[in-house]
């Protein structure tokens, strides 16, 4: 899974203070903190989490000024410590500790907006209520002026999260490879961590398995999987799709780079005795051999980079056979704030997703018809049942906290993917974000390919 780019609203000034020292929090919340702040960070883990940036006076205003313009016009009631509510009224955010939460807004913008929550400086009642309302907003947060001044205060991406062979698998490591226990503590048995499709909402979390074999399946079908089909999955996850491609009777080769995932899809195909039909390898799609008559790829585009977009259409269309089918499921965004965005180092990138970028169905559209052969047969869009998966995700994790906790994830994390699972259900509650599948065809040689 890749989604909820909290970077893709603008992030606000985040030019460093020349004068700026950091209070740190080490072990008790921090003297200028109202005693409603409860987090307790650990400065070794969590050392801008820890450290509020001292902005100065002048920032502090000017950002506590765009914050309270940003806010007032919105259906929500914002409740910062000592001072009136603001907003139209609706879901509340109460920022128990003003000072913290406009100084690391002011010197990080929603990097900081993010680091704020995870050290317990502002909570919401119905936290998905309230971003939203933000998501829903996100183009209109920050004035115009300041958004033609992107470039010139918003963090860049940093040179080693660049997705390159070695880039990625650092990249792929630092989420996926956290710990099998503690995604099989939120996830359903199918160890499923895309999208599913239900029959009808609101969701439940006992129907969720099928409404993840429901969503695979129609994979399999647009690939037009079955007996005999060679079948390459590019993104393996804990191996659920390769299972089911193999029952068809489909032979599978599926890479990863996470090494934790590829362990357990192994077992699992092991314990399913389908150990002749499914090949697991821990390999970089640039690094795949053979010819396929299908590919299947779910939720990996994300996490491929805007500038190796060409890079993974033209692999993977190379791997195809003439008149094969390539089967995408992809998360996107708008297009415009895409390009926005796309150069921004966000939140998510800083503790979710490294790397990463949610790409527009037109980015998708466009990579594939100018470098490919690959031809749009069919995409459809299921953005508001990726809200409801999500749901179910928080709702189980929030459930098992003591569990989680239990491997070891501090209070800190917690709050971190709380926020995470949060906004990203927010994303396509606002339909700030969609989810889609794709269906390509590869067009024979008589029929001509793409630009180079």
């Amino acid at each position: 899974m890749r989604t909820a780019e909290p970077g893709t609203t603008p992030d606000g000034p985040s030019t460093p203070d020349e004068h700026a020292a950091p209070r740190v929090r080490t072990g008790t919340v921090d003297a200028t903190a109202t005693a409603t702040a409860t987090a307790t960070v650990d400065a070794a883990r969590w050392p801008d989490v820890s450290a509020v940036p001292t902005a100065s006076r002048l920032r502090t205003a000017v950002t506590a000024a765009l914050v309270r313009r940003a806010l007032d016009g919105l259906p929500l009631r914002a409740r910062f410590a000592g001072s009136e509510d603001i907003g139209l009224g609706g879901p509340l955010i109460d920022v128990r500790d003003p000072t913290a939460f406009h100084a690391r807004i002011g010197t990080h913008g929603l990097v900081g907006f993010g680091e704020s929550y995870m050290a317990g400086e502002w909570d919401a009642p119905d936290l998905v209520a309230a971003l939203t309302v933000l998501a829903g907003h996100a183009a209109d947060l920050i004035p115009a002026p300041l958004q033609r001044l992107r470039g010139l205060w918003a963090p860049r991406h940093p040179h080693d999260e660049r997705n390159t062979p070695d880039g990625s698998r650092a990249n792929i490591s630092r989420h996926y490879d956290l710990s099998n226990d503690l995604f099989a503590l939120f996830l359903d048995d199918t160890l499923s961590y895309s999208s599913a499709v239900f029959r009808g909402f609101p969701a439940s979390r006992d129907r969720l398995a099928a409404a993840q074999h429901r969503k695979i399946d129609r994979l399999l079908d647009l690939a037009d999987v079955g007996e005999g089909t060679r079948l390459l999955e590019i993104g393996t996850g804990w191996g659920e799709l390769s299972l089911r491609a193999a029952a068809r009777g489909a032979r599978v080769t599926s890479l990863t780079l996470s090494r934790e995932q590829r362990d357990l899809a192994r077992e699992r195909v092991r314990e399913a005795g389908l150990d002749e039909r499914v090949s697991i390898e821990l390999c970089d799609y640039r690094e795949a051999r053979g010819r396929y008559d299908a590919v299947v790829s779910v939720e990996m585009i994300e996490a491929v980079g805007v500038e190796f977009w060409p890079v993974y259409f033209r692999a993977l269309d190379k791997r195809l056979d003439p008149g094969g089918r390539m089967a995408l499921q992809a998360i996107t965004m708008p297009h415009d704030r895409m390009l926005a965005s796309r150069d921004t180092f966000t939140w998510i990138h800083k503790y979710v997703f490294p790397g990463g970028l949610i790409p527009s169905t037109e980015a998708i559209e466009e990579t594939a018809r100018a470098h490919t052969g690959l031809r749009l047969a069919r995409r459809d869009a299921f953005g508001a049942h990726y809200a409801e998966t999500l749901r179910l995700w928080r709702e189980r994790f929030t459930e098992r906290a003591d569990e989680v906790e239990a491997l070891g994830f501090d209070d800190v994390f917690r709050r971190l993917w709380t926020f995470y699972l949060a906004y990203s259900e927010a994303g396509f509650r606002a339909g700030y974000l969609d989810v889609q599948q794709y269906l390509f065809t590869k067009q024979s040689p008589a029929e001509g390919v793409g630009r180079p």
